[in-house]
């Protein structure tokens, strides 16, 4: 399983930045990125900034990751996931709009 971290730039020093998140500070590779800003939110993985986020979408991510190490420690899950339990799922917007094309497949 892949799990992205939100964290948030601190420095920029070309394509390197020092970030900082739940789980401690780290340098990261910001060549995916390449507008992001200082202040920013990332979302990383592997020591990797894969995409600029928003602060909402951070703590989202953040307030799931820790109801995650909750069920991992034997606690439950609490309402770290209260923003996806009373909706149905949704498709990746590019596999809506080729569902909506009509296509079935890849």
């Amino acid at each position: 399983m892949c799990v992205g971290i939100p964290m948030r730039l601190l420095g920029i020093d070309g394509i390197a930045g020092s970030a900082t998140g739940d789980e401690g500070d780290a340098l990261i590779d910001l060549s995916l990125t390449p507008d992001a800003k200082v202040g920013d939110w990332v979302l990383t993985h592997l020591g990797h900034a894969r995409e600029v986020i928003s602060a909402q979408e951070a703590a989202l991510i953040e307030k799931a990751l820790c109801g995650l190490r909750a069920v991992m420690n034997g606690a439950g899950v609490g309402d770290a996931f209260a923003d996806i339990e009373n909706r149905a799922p949704q498709l990746p917007p590019h596999l809506a709009d080729a569902l909506a094309a009509g296509k079935a497949t890849g």
